[in-house]
This record gives structure tokens, sequence and C-alpha cells, in this order.
């Protein structure tokens, strides 16, 4: 609704993805969020190899080792690379509208939120925009903590619980809170 102005703060109808936005064909995503529903999320716990298999058929990067719980989501798997032996679990949303780069030997606990796409809120369109998320080797991401867009989580660092990031967390920083702040080191 219009301000006393007529000037409209936000305008949806005006709202367009960016070209290129998901990075294959709408037919293409969709066979992916079928095969997720009906193939992925279904699975038995201890059919890791199989996840494994499946999201490399959609062009993921999945390093061996990886453990990938059943109730992971992820929106485009050809956006996500993860380094060998890393764990991502339980109820973990990757939203991989950008780039999401996890390195070797990196726990993404469950509940966690990567979250690659926002909105610019002071556009009346609410434009999109996506920036990658990259989680640097022997890094742990705790329980249902949320990272942001454009996010760098450096090698060895720890993201405690619930927390809430949305800057840059060096190598080896212990990070907590909302927004997350720095409350110590990991011996490295």
């Amino acid at each position: 609704m219009p301000d006393a102005d007529g000037v409209r703060v936000q305008d949806l109808s005006r709202y367009a993805n960016p070209k290129g936005l998901r990075g294959r064909s709408a037919l293409f995503v969709q066979l992916w969020w079928i095969v997720e529903a009906l193939l992925v999320r279904p699975t038995p716990q201890i059919l890791f190899a199989w996840r494994r298999f499946v999201l490399r058929l959609f062009g993921a990067k999945i390093g061996p080792g990886v453990l990938i719980r059943p109730s992971v989501r992820i929106v485009y798997p050809w956006k996500v690379s993860i380094g060998a032996n890393s764990w991502i679990g339980d109820d973990v949303h990757l939203y991989s509208l950008g780039e999401i780069d996890i390195g070797h030997d990196v726990v993404v606990s469950q509940g966690t939120y990567l979250c690659t796409g926002s909105h610019d809120h002071r556009a009346p369109d609410f434009p999109i925009f996506v920036r990658p998320i990259v989680i640097e080797p022997e890094a742990w991401v705790a329980a249902q903590c949320f990272i942001a867009p454009g996010v760098r989580i450096g090698r060895g660092a720890v993201v405690q619980a619930r927390a809430v990031v949305m800057r840059d967390v060096s190598a080896g920083t212990i990070v907590g809170g909302h927004p997350a702040a720095v409350i110590g080191s990991r011996p490295m």
C-alpha cells in the first residue's frame, strides 16, 4: 500500500528472478526437487554412498567419505562443493542460490542454515542477490546456526550453537551469539 506520498516501500509485482539465477533449466531444477523428495530424503541413515552418488549426478562436487544425513536440504546441488570426510548433519539447509564451498573435515551440525541469497529491502522491487559461502577445512559450525550470504569461515574456526554469523570468521577463532562475536580461539 502506498504511503502518504503515494510511494510504495515494497512492490512485489515488480520482482523478477535474475536471468540464470538457478544455473540450470527450470525443468532440471524440478527434476532435482523430485529426486531429492523421493530418492534422497526418505533413505535410511546408513546410505551415505547413495546420497553422495545422487548429488554427484546432479553436479555437486562431493569428496570421499562425506557423510550427508537424509534430512539435509540442498536447493541447487550443482552449486555445492563438499571436501573429503566432512559431515553434514540432520536438518541442515544449504540454500545454494550462490556457491557453497565446504572444505575437508568440516562439521556442519544439525539444523544449521547456510543462506547464500537475500533481498535488497531498500529497493521497491525487492531484488534478490547472491553471495557465496566458504567454510574452510577443519571448521565446526555447531547446531542451529545461521550463516549469512558472503560469509567465509576460516580454517579450524568454531561457530557455537545457535550463532548468527553475518561477517567472516578468522581461522582458529571461536564465535558465538547473535550476532556472532569472538569469544576465544582454538589451538591450531
